[in-house]
């Protein structure tokens, strides 16, 4: 039996001084917040940070973890999300990320049309101190399980 291959994934919701949130436009699933796979060698920490690096061309401080996510279609992904501040740097575009922008937090959701995207950054925003762990499918969009990990 061929050992179980999982995509292992980080994401944040970075907000900048001002309080704007920084969101970038994936050609595949629309404005979203930054963030991809871990690459073998690489923390968590260090992924995330390369993926903004990548995406939006601004440095950044990684925070608080809000939440674990797992997709269990296939391929199966364990995304990690977290809270996080912007460092230095101008926003920049790239093919991943054709567009950039700092969004004000009240218009933040407005711009997001992925369903599991929605919910994660919707995690993100009202974040209490509980880090949430949820198990979906993609095709359709379907929540099999969510709780509080502190519960």
């Amino acid at each position: 039996m061929q050992p179980p291959r999982h995509i292992v994934a980080a994401s944040a919701l970075i907000t900048n001084p001002d309080g704007k949130i920084l969101l970038v436009k994936s050609p595949r699933r629309g404005w979203e917040f930054p963030g991809g796979q871990v690459e073998e060698g690489e923390t968590l920490i260090e992924a995330l940070q390369r993926e903004i690096r990548e995406e939006a061309g601004v440095e950044t401080k990684i925070g608080v973890l809000v939440g674990i996510y797992s997709n269990i279609q296939l391929p199966s992904k364990v995304i990690f999300g977290f809270l996080g501040e912007w460092v230095s740097g101008d926003l920049t575009t790239s093919d991943e990320s054709p567009e950039t922008e700092w969004v004000v937090r009240a218009d933040v959701l407005t711009r997001i049309t992925h369903p599991a995207i929605r919910d994660r950054i919707q995690d993100m925003l009202n974040f209490s101190g509980k880090a949430i762990y949820r198990v979906y499918t993609m095709e359709p969009y379907q929540v099999l399980e969510q709780r509080y990990l502190s519960e």
